[in-house]
């Protein structure tokens, strides 16, 4: 199988210590997962599921949100203050 010639947003995924979370989601997206993975595993190569695909979207998600980034850096300069 070919890879297509276009890049995905979402690259191949990181080696990374896991922590075991559990949601719910409605049927729609998950069916929108297994077809993101089925064109990732097609993009890369590498045969991959939803579950897997999910924490690095999420990751990509909030690196991407500057709002988030914002109050991120806010957060952290606020603990270092008190720290010392």
């Amino acid at each position: 199988m070919s890879a297509p010639s276009k890049k995905l947003r979402l690259g191949p995924l990181p080696d990374t210590q896991t922590v075991k979370l559990a949601f719910a989601c409605p049927a729609r997206l998950k069916t929108d997962l297994d077809r993101y993975a089925a064109l990732h595993a097609q993009t890369y190569g590498e045969a991959v599921d939803a579950v897997a695909l999910i924490p690095l979207m999420l990751e990509v998600f909030m690196a991407g949100d500057r709002s988030f980034r914002r109050a991120g850096a806010s957060s952290k300069a606020k603990l270092a203050s008190t720290a010392g």
